[in-house]
């Protein structure tokens, strides 16, 4: 009993470690710390290209209003594009996937995994941890050396539309929240967010402009640790 006290002790230090390390990255982002306009990338599907919202209202655009002219916020979501390199539109052979590692972000959000639910990808989702990693690790990689954020994905209206089931969804969101816990990465839980707001997804999967609002206002206080203000 006596020997296994130190190394009790020294697992909870090594935890306690990991915790403050996570925390430090993870926290709110001063924009007077950099010399130019704070770089946020918005990676991502449909519903981070806009889909089912008002021309210009997409989450991203939403999100660059909130935060004002010290931040620039570039929208590379691409509708139908899935995480998985083997789904049937990866984000990874897109133009869009080169394009977001050239702006050089300081700042990264990453929200895919809606259409891996499709059954002619969920075949495919014992390969999605390793491939959601190496998403992950290509950000790392870059000069910039982003904070990089994951997205609980948006919740499904069951039965969803366009194949995607929100049961996989759910799947999902344990599978990224332990790589964010293994790489020190903040969490935007756009699920939780509008789980109890549903009537903003009319079509079962994309949240309409005020949803997108909602997107906007939760990554908002991820990067910055404050409600985001009020809008007209």
């Amino acid at each position: 009993m006596n020997l296994l006290r130190p190394l009790l002790v020294v697992f909870c230090t090594i935890a306690l470690i990991g915790n403050l390390v996570a925390a430090d990255l993870t926290s709110p982002i001063n924009p007077a710390e950099y010399p130019k306009p704070v770089r946020v990338a918005c990676i991502g599907d449909s519903i981070t290209e806009g889909a089912g919202v008002e021309a210009g209202k997409s989450y991203p655009s939403q999100l660059q209003a909130l935060l004002g002219d010290k931040w620039m916020v570039k929208n590379f979501g691409l509708s139908g594009r899935t995480l998985l390199r083997k789904g049937d539109a990866p984000y990874w052979n897109e133009g869009a996937f080169k394009a977001a590692q050239d702006f050089q972000p300081d700042v990264v959000i990453i929200m895919l995994g809606t259409n891996d639910t499709k059954p002619q990808n969920w075949v495919h989702f014992d390969e999605f941890a390793t491939d959601y990693r190496e998403f992950v690790e290509t950000f790392e990689k870059l000069a910039s050396k982003p904070k990089i954020y994951v997205c609980r994905p948006c919740p499904v209206i069951e039965p969803g539309n366009f194949g995607i089931v929100n049961a996989n969804v759910q799947a999902e969101i344990p599978i990224i929240n332990q790589i964010a816990l293994e790489k020190g990465l903040g969490i935007i839980d756009q699920n939780t967010a509008l789980a109890s707001r549903l009537e903003l997804i009319p079509d079962k999967v994309h949240p309409n402009t005020a949803g997108a609002g909602i997107l906007a206002a939760t990554a908002y206080e991820a990067l910055t640790g404050t409600a985001a203000p009020l809008t007209r």
